[in-house]
């Protein structure tokens, strides 16, 4: 088998570029490996949130991009996209930095604003108005269902005659005299042109063997999910003070994520603690949760990067391989920003937006880091 492009990593990032990449050149030549089942990584346990209320330039810019781009898609391919916004509840101490971020936020297009308990309490009738002292408010902000999503981009991708290996394990990038030459998986050698390394946690030690070191860490994350309820909100909340976040999604079910002071690096599994930690903050705010049933609890992880930006585009060195990796949380809503750079990165050797330029693997080299402070879960 020759290849124009391997993919590695079927998740969002992955299935993005091969989508973009099979709609301005055809699928023929393009595969994507999946060690496991599409979506298996971080894309299946998300939150389900897009937002560009970040506190960065390049953040900020490539996630209007996305924004743009998740609405055509979700048009063009028929997945659900509800907009919903996202509400940042915070504690008096928070409102001045969160006026700053705004202030941000307005001057790229952003149109976020600090809003009282009233105003919240309109768009989320039984929350406690009494637990937080004022909001951000970002009506800009969406949210979509992963599994339909994906799922439209593997079809439209596969109809267009790309490949969807699952299954399928890669092991090492073969490289020879400066050019990536393919990738040996569990299956045998696979020719490519091109290698594209989007694979989550896997990212760092696949690169490893064609001798690139990227500053990837896993820091383990949890999750659960209530039994499905009648509609109460439509936003995306955030507790700021606790870094945690809750969310009903389109069928029902209330998503919760909360922080629990993992150590970068370990392993992500179940804790008991965890349950009672997150029905304990939320519960502050809307004092029926602690009655709800919780359907399904799991772990995940987010691939930081030092500045907790996504490491993108080709690797000085390595002629031919490309990183679509450490997206620090924030892997899925950057999913179309993501296709739309890495396949024109690979097509036209130019990502098209002049913020991704800044975020190559180089930066880190050259001590030009670029840090997010907004983030959270």
């Amino acid at each position: 088998m020759r290849l124009r492009v391997a993919i590695v990593g079927g998740g969002i990032s992955g299935l993005s570029t091969a989508y973009f990449l099979s709609r301005e050149a055809g699928g023929e030549g393009v595969a994507v490996f999946e060690r496991s089942f599409i979506g298996s990584g971080s894309t299946f346990r998300c939150a389900t949130g897009i937002r560009a209320s970040f506190t960065t330039e390049e953040h900020i810019v490539l996630m209007k991009r996305s924004i743009e781009l998740w609405n055509s898609l979700a048009k063009e391919l028929g997945f659900y996209l509800r907009h919903g916004g996202y509400l940042w509840l915070l504690q008096e101490e928070h409102v001045e930095v969160f006026k700053q971020y705004s202030e941000l936020h307005n001057r790229y297009g952003v149109p976020t604003r600090i809003v009282d308990p009233g105003f919240v309490e309109e768009l989320v009738p039984t929350i406690n108005r009494e637990s937080f002292y004022a909001a951000l408010y970002d009506p800009m902000a969406m949210q979509a269902d992963p599994f339909t999503t994906l799922y439209s981009l593997a079809h439209s991708f596969r109809e267009s005659g790309g490949r969807i290996e699952e299954g399928v394990a890669v092991k090492k990038i073969v490289v020879e005299k400066g050019s990536v030459r393919g990738v040996l998986t569990d299956r045998g050698f696979v020719e490519a042109e091109a290698v594209v390394v989007a694979a989550g946690r896997g990212s760092r030690e696949l690169l490893s063997t064609a001798g690139v070191d990227a500053p990837l860490t896993p820091i383990p994350k949890h999750a659960l999910i209530t039994m499905r309820y009648d509609r109460l909100f439509d936003p995306l909340l955030i507790d700021w003070r606790s870094s945690s976040y809750i969310v009903q999604t389109k069928f029902g079910g209330f998503i919760i994520g909360a922080e629990l002071g993992e150590e970068p690096g370990g392993v992500a599994q179940p804790r008991i603690e965890y349950i009672p930690c997150a029905v304990k903050i939320w519960g502050r705010y809307f004092p029926w949760l602690p009655k709800v049933y919780i359907l399904r609890y799991w772990t995940g992880y987010y691939i930081m990067t030092p500045d907790h930006h996504p490491i993108y585009g080709p690797v000085d060195g390595v002629e031919g391989l490309y990183v679509a990796a450490g997206f620090s949380g924030h892997g899925f809503m950057l999913g179309p920003a993501t296709g739309y750079v890495m396949s024109r990165w690979i097509l036209r050797g130019d990502p098209g937006i002049e913020q991704a330029k800044r975020l190559t693997l180089r930066r880190f080299a050259e001590g030009r880091l670029i840090h997010e402070k907004a983030v959270f879960g």
